[in-house]
């Protein structure tokens, strides 16, 4: 036997123990859905794990052999029980929810053979407080790691070029640093993380999507680098905490509600870059003293620093 069939065991609610023979190659979509199995051995034969293959399953220990190269869609999502993950050295991608809803998982390493985190795919692991994404990941899904309402630490890998709309949003981050390598934070990718007080954007920025950091009410201080040459709307909205703000030379538009309710910001100096100041862009900056508007500015919108 080379190939588990799709389906095969699906809903086989009896089942509680599984071997999976030495020569299996491929366990297909839905083979073991919904069996509560609490213990399984993926032998080192396996190349591909199929979608849905072990959802809703009580496993609470896996490790996914160097033999395994792709895991599909929702492989182990809802497997509410898995405490312990253990991924391939050679996995290329992680799936649509491939791990969606592990609510017990606490800590994960991706390793450097990923290059993609598919959308959802670790959602609502409301137990992992600690990740470390390997250095060939290169794109993480919409809403990957969000909901992670315990994630506190986070290492995200030297080849990561783009991160997605709200992969990372609503946890407990206390410090960032998106390295140089990313090109674009996607819309909500880290709002409401309440938590964050450190955050440092790397050189090779170019955009902030909307509301990307709203609410991350303990950020102090902030250094938007040269590279970036947008800031979305309501991106760094109700960051109440916001105190220091330094604007790099290439920044161009700051768009709407951008910096709205920022209350604490004292000063702020905008470079001969930017030209177009959004609609209640600084609105609610109740204690901003001092403000240099540079040469450059063209338009200034309503209620920009009402």
């Amino acid at each position: 036997m080379t190939i588990i069939a799709d389906s095969l065991f699906n809903g086989c609610l009896q089942i509680k123990e599984i071997t999976i023979p030495q020569d299996v190659k491929y366990i297909g979509n839905y083979a073991f859905r919904s069996c509560p199995v609490t213990s399984l051995v993926i032998p080192d034969s396996v190349t591909s794990i199929g979608n849905y293959a072990f959802s809703e399953s009580r496993i609470t220990h896996l490790v996914v052999p160097d033999s395994v190269t792709s895991i599909g869609d929702g492989a182990f999502s809802n497997c509410t029980s898995l405490t312990s993950l253990t991924l391939s050295n050679n996995i290329e991608a992680i799936g649509y929810q491939a791990f969606y809803n592990c609510m017990l998982l606490t800590s994960l390493v991706v390793p450097d053979s990923v290059t993609s985190i598919g959308d959802y795919a670790f959602y609502d692991c409301t137990s992992l407080s600690s990740l470390v994404l390997g250095n060939g990941v290169q794109t993480i899904g919409f809403r990957a790691f969000s909901n992670c309402t315990s994630l506190s630490s986070l290492t995200l890998g030297s080849s990561l070029q783009s991160i997605a709309n709200n992969a990372f949003s609503d946890n407990k981050l206390r410090s960032l640093v998106v390295p140089d390598s990313v090109m674009s934070i996607g819309d909500g990718a880290f709002s409401n993380c309440t938590s964050l007080t450190s955050l440092t954007i790397g050189n090779g920025v170019k955009t902030i999507g909307q509301r990307a950091f709203y609410d991350c009410r303990q950020l102090r201080s902030l250094i938007v680098p040269d590279s970036v040459t947008s800031i979305g709307d309501g991106a760094f909205s109700n960051c109440t905490s916001l105190t220091n703000l330094t604007i790099g030379n290439g920044l161009k538009t700051i768009e709407q509600r951008a910096f709205y309710d920022c209350r604490q910001l004292r000063s702020l100096i905008l470079p001969d870059s930017v030209i177009t100041i959004g609609d209640s862009a600084f609105y609610r900056c109740n204690s901003l003293s001092s403000l240099t508007i540079g040469n450059g500015v063209k338009t200034i919108g309503q209620r920009a620093f009402y």
